[in-house]
């Protein structure tokens, strides 16, 4: 059910909000907490710490928590896209990730590696800052995220690891490398993805898109991950600019070839080389492919999607709230050892913009995680919305 102030206001409201981060709602959203202005590292440390812990989404407990949207932040409880590792060079120390998402209100957190490594030696955190220099899969990150969460799992914050290796051009050795993690981190793996079939940013490194004919080569894996029920997060572009469903056909396929596997489209197809596409067409072919395949889910990761489709938050809006089990949240943020905890919240806050003028439902399964809870098959709640 819509709250009245949002049914009588929406598209003042949404076009309104969504035009700019600047935005002061004052009386108008007495159900919500006011988008923060232009926030610093002294924002993020005075913010009163979250009222929820790990234990209140667990129905087995004697929890009596509700989540009140008018105190709580609307940042999202769960993040389902998430690198704990950069691209080259060191990354954060993993126990002030954890009391970052402790502080945030974040208690779900899908940590994946990177789909693609730049070399050791190119003395580079991030591959655009080094046109030329390969980036390619590798297990590094995995194995790193694997001993920190066996050596260090936080109590407050559930942590899910997820396989990034996977080259989706070359899949040969998939089944014989998953072996190894069977081995080296047995029932500890249950994620795959981020994994990219094509990200024209990465072509640059000397990465390789996958192709129709690799596609259907993932037949081994793919079964495999059907069996253990793992999803699978899928970087395709869309298009871009100049054509912008030039690479539907390769995700199209996919979805045609393994319609049984669970499959997460990265950043709803949306990347920084497609940024002025009709809205409603690019909706309509989110619409389609959900309505065709019931295991596709959609992540609304990256602030390309604020920076890109924010003044057409009508549109986006109306979209999420008509498919409100098959959207996961994300911040797609990248932990490289010059970034802070800080840094992080502003990211969060970025990709969860559009949460805070959600109808309820739609909130409670993206923000609150009940989505990622289905999706995942574990055996958490999200908690019930305040009178």
């Amino acid at each position: 059910m819509k709250r009245p102030w949002l049914a009588i206001t929406r598209t003042t409201i949404i076009s309104g909000l969504l035009l700019s981060p600047m935005v002061a709602w004052g009386d108008t959203a007495p159900t919500l907490r006011a988008p923060l202005k232009n926030p610093t590292a002294d924002t993020w440390r005075s913010l009163p710490a979250p009222t929820h812990s790990l234990a209140d989404f667990d129905p087995s407990s004697d929890s009596e928590y509700c989540f009140d949207r008018a105190k709580e932040p609307y940042t999202a409880v769960v993040d389902a896209h998430f690198h704990a590792k950069p691209f080259g060079g060191p990354a954060m120390d993993p126990q002030e990730l954890w009391s970052a998402f402790d502080r945030l209100g974040v208690r779900f957190v899908t940590y994946m590696g990177i789909g693609q490594i730049l070399e050791l030696d190119a003395d580079c955190a991030y591959y655009l800052d080094c046109p030329g220099v390969s980036a390619i899969p590798s297990i590094k990150n995995d194995f790193a995220n694997g001993l920190e969460k066996a050596a260090l799992d936080p109590t407050n914050v559930h942590i899910t690891l997820s396989m990034t290796f996977l080259d989706l051009a070359h899949p040969e050795n998939a089944i014989e490398l998953i072996e190894l993690y069977d081995r080296e981190f047995p029932d500890m793996f249950s994620w795959s993805g981020e994994l990219n079939i094509i990200k024209q940013a990465l072509l640059g490194n000397n990465a390789e898109p996958a192709t129709i004919e690799s596609i259907d080569k993932w037949a081994p894996f793919m079964a495999l991950f059907r069996e253990r029920g793992i999803p699978v997060t899928l970087h395709s572009d869309l298009g871009n600019d100049d054509d912008p469903t030039k690479f539907l056909p390769l995700m199209d396929h996919v979805l045609k070839t393994y319609p049984n596997n669970k499959i997460v489209w990265a950043h709803m197809g949306l990347s920084k080389e497609l940024s002025t596409m009709d809205p409603k067409t690019h909706a309509a072919i989110m619409a389609s492919r959900l309505a065709k395949y019931p295991n596709l889910y959609l992540d609304i990761s990256w602030d390309v999607i604020w920076n890109s489709y924010h003044q057409w938050g009508e549109t986006f809006i109306d979209f999420f709230e008509a498919h409100p089990t098959r959207i996961v949240p994300g911040s797609d943020f990248v932990a490289a050892g010059y970034k802070s905890w800080e840094t992080y919240a502003s990211e969060l806050e970025v990709t969860s913009r559009a949460l805070r003028v959600l109808n309820d439902e739609a909130f409670r399964n993206i923000a609150l995680g009940q989505n990622y809870f289905d999706l995942m098959e574990l055996s958490f709640e999200a908690p019930p919305l305040c009178d």
